[in-house]
């Protein structure tokens, strides 16, 4: 199948009550368990890269060859996008340019106007060419490559702005914050995600910061049009978990347990165990 937009797969869980989960890629080890995870569930998925990560995979190229690699290889056949996480108006044309199939453009520190006037153009380019495009209405909370929101809560007038552009998805910030949410978190602005998805009706909407937000939050923001919903963080997390518990029992110096195919199995698993759970509670399961 190959790599897709996000549009057919977001605008069909939107009409069903579902979310696609975005799980954020960092090296070829994490692409497999996603890849093999969905397959396995026959759920729809999202591979999302930060500009940050694909720095560090060596380019978006890189990235993009190894993803369709991987695809045609593993005999992928469900719906994979390729989408670029919070990208900038430079990383987006380059995203482009490499072969991803969708795109995200964070203009939420811009002016609004300024939001706009990149944003058009990108919608414009896109379209063109068949991809997909996520924008950004209030800054996601916490810290992104560097890029730092505070969980600000989004004009329902500007959502509309934006997404009467044509985006194929809008991501509106309704304090929900990337990485660990404090303990003394207010929760998710429901009043403004109920609002954002009136005025906005009929495009599908995004909930970053997956990582931490209570099964029946998100269930909730499901209900009222969320249809995509981002997790970076968790698989992190439960990677070093599982990693570190391997090397504390002392297995890596146990034959060849060093062997980094056997090193970092135990976080392998680790991450497909937590986008299983995703998967379920976001409801792809066999919706591919």
């Amino acid at each position: 199948m190959g790599i897709v937009s996000l549009e057919p797969m977001l605008l069909k869980a939107y009409k069903n009550g579902y979310a696609v989960g975005q799980f954020n890629i960092n090296n070829l080890e994490w692409t497999k368990a996603v890849l093999q995870t969905a397959q396995e569930l026959n759920s729809p998925v999202i591979l999302g890269v930060s500009e940050g990560a694909a720095k560090y995979m060596t380019g978006f190229k890189v990235v993009a060859d190894m993803v369709k690699a991987m695809v045609n290889s593993m005999k992928i056949t469900v719906p994979v996008a390729l989408h670029l996480d919070h990208g900038t108006y430079e990383g987006a044309k380059l995203a482009i340019e490499a072969g991803f199939s969708s795109i995200m453009f964070d203009g939420s520190h811009y002016p609004i106007q300024e939001n706009i006037e990149k944003t058009t153009e990108l919608v414009a380019l896109t379209r063109k060419l068949g991809l997909s495009i996520e924008a950004e209405v209030g800054a996601i909370g916490g810290e992104e490559d560097g890029v730092i929101g505070g969980g600000e809560v989004a004009d329902p007038k500007e959502c509309k702005m934006i997404a009467d552009l044509g985006v194929t998805i809008l991501a509106a910030g309704i304090g929900n914050i990337h990485g660990k949410y404090p303990a003394n978190w207010k929760g998710l602005n429901f009043e403004v995600l109920q609002e954002v998805n009136r005025i906005t009706k009929g495009v599908p909407l995004v909930l970053h910061g997956g990582t931490g937000i209570p099964d029946e939050m998100v269930k909730k923001s499901i209900s009222m049009g969320v249809s995509k919903i981002n997790v970076n963080t968790e698989c992190q997390l439960v990677f070093a978990a599982a990693v570190r518990k391997y090397i504390e029992a002392g297995l890596d110096l146990q034959g060849k347990g060093f062997d980094p195919r056997k090193l970092l199995a135990p976080g392998v698993e680790a991450i497909k165990k937590s986008v299983k759970e995703k998967m379920e509670l976001f409801g792809s399961v066999n919706q591919a």
